[in-house]
């Protein structure tokens, strides 16, 4: 498992281990592993063209450090200081001039960056907020006119460590070398997507066992996924309700039938009025057309993808004392009260525009703060919330980590595939696992399907539900 923590947390963490150390020891772990990930990927040194982009803090000095480590392997390493010298670190400024490394103010930055070979932004470390300054900024943009990689140290500048959120110009890095442990805004978006791929260099911090975020991992899963023993019957391995589908959209139902079979529960009933639809294509399905009170024991339920107006049968499985999970039109149907009064587990699992409508706020809103939006989600209906997108995260009620899904591929932005996931996870559900767990699982699964389903081409929704058992192969593996 990949865990990500607070800036405060490895602040701590940070100035419990210097204390220890002789001073300068960490910031040169540090820089010796930022300099390893700039050599491998300029991968000539000796002759190589490095600029330095080198604001005030310690995330600066961390980038002369590099940068001397460098310019001893024979690399031309040119410093832009965004502060005047006796405002640089001093250690870091002085053992790059030593190592035969120049420095530039941004004034004559143009020539240096037009032709670097490798750009590495030391601008601002964890601690900064509120995007680039307009003289920073003003040198990223030269930065983007180049095809210079940039390597970002410890977090793209301009993003926020803890949220994710990118609230003006900040750094798009081909590369972000880490340093100690992963930050909350190198996992979700839209930081993300400025990180690039990231490396993490171990310093040698000590940090607490429950972080910000968590994103599992194959090991992790296969430890979670439901298996039949010897004694096992379709019953015992428990049996998912779908309440969803309409005659509008029938094929929601069928869709979501397709992610539960899939999903390790030993049967699926269906209760609505796509069963000709889902018996059709699905004839182990166990088929009733009334009312979800009505159509026999489940020890889960899924409601909502494709049930169009259907309120009554949404108040019926929330009624239902077993997991729930909600989707869709479910969503905007369910009262909140309702939810936030049930005894057994409830899981919601919107997008970020059905979020958007839930939390009363825009859809932009969410999507630039989605770590923010899914908490306030959980707590707002005291249920667990898995919140879909570019970046999937789950969260509980009560605080606690974060989960963040790190599978996926944007081709399962495609119309269907979150009914596959509501099925899936709700067959989780009705196998045994927690709703926090059902949700990581079911889209961890998810993901990986769709990877398997699109192989870099379009994949619909059918393909993704169809390549399920492979990516249950593949983790078992």
């Amino acid at each position: 498992m990949r865990t990500a923590y607070g800036v405060e947390t490895v602040r701590a963490a940070e100035r419990e281990l210097m204390a220890r150390l002789p001073e300068g020891t960490l910031m040169r772990r540090a820089a010796a592993g930022l300099a390893a990930a700039c050599a491998d990927l300029v991968g000539r040194v000796y002759g190589s063209r490095i600029v330095l982009l080198v604001g005030s803090g310690d995330n600066g000095g961390d980038a002369l450090y590099a940068g001397a480590r460098l310019a001893r392997r024979g690399a031309g390493v040119t410093a832009v200081l965004l502060a005047s010298p006796d405002r640089t670190h001093p250690g870091g400024l002085a053992a790059l001039r030593r190592a035969g490394g120049t420095t530039a103010d941004p004034g004559g930055a143009r020539e240096p960056i037009g032709r670097a070979d490798l750009v590495v932004d030391g601008i601002v470390g964890i601690g900064g907020k509120g995007g680039l300054r307009p003289d920073a900024a003003a040198l990223v943009d030269l930065v983007s006119e180049t095809r210079a990689p940039v390597v970002a140290v410890d977090l793209p500048s301009g993003v926020e460590a803890d949220t994710g959120e990118v609230r003006g110009a900040a750094v798009r890095a081909d590369l972000t070398v880490t340093f100690g442990t992963h930050k909350p805004g190198l996992l979700v978006d839209p930081a993300k997507e400025y990180a690039g791929s990231v490396r993490l260099v171990d310093i040698g911090l000590a940090l607490p066992g429950e972080g910000v975020l968590e994103a599992l991992q194959h090991a992790d899963v296969a430890a979670l996924l439901p298996a039949p023993g010897a004694e096992s019957d379709k019953y015992r391995r428990g049996v998912v309700g779908i309440a969803a589908g309409s005659a509008r959209y029938p094929g929601a139902a069928v869709l979501a039938v397709a992610g539960a079979l899939r999903g390790g529960a030993g049967a699926v009933r269906y209760a609505g009025p796509a069963g000709d639809a889902v018996i059709a294509r699905f004839p182990e399905t166990l088929v009733s057309s009334g009312s979800p009170e009505r159509a026999g024991r489940v020890q889960a339920w899924v409601v909502g993808p494709g049930a169009g107006d259907d309120a009554d049968a949404v108040a019926a499985v929330l009624k239902a004392d077993v997991p729930v999970l909600v989707d869709a039109d479910g969503l905007r149907l369910a009262d909140r009260a309702v939810v936030r009064a049930r005894s057994a587990p409830t899981l919601l699992t919107p997008h970020a525009g059905e979020a958007a409508a839930l939390l009363g706020t825009a859809r932009e809103e969410v999507e630039g703060a989605r770590l923010a939006s899914v908490r306030e989600l959980a707590e707002r209906y005291g249920a667990t919330v898995l919140l879909k997108g570019s970046t999937t995260l789950v969260a509980s009620p009560g605080g606690g980590a974060v989960r963040v899904n790190p599978t996926g591929t944007p081709w399962l932005a495609t119309a269907g595939s979150g009914d596959v996931l509501s099925g899936l996870t709700g067959s989780l559900l009705a196998s045994g696992l927690g709703a926090r767990d059902a949700a990581s699982v079911g889209a961890y699964l998810h993901g990986l399907a769709g990877r398997f389903a699109s192989d870099g081409a379009p994949a619909g929704a059918h393909d993704v539900a169809d390549a399920v058992p492979e990516a249950w192969r593949d983790v078992m593996d």
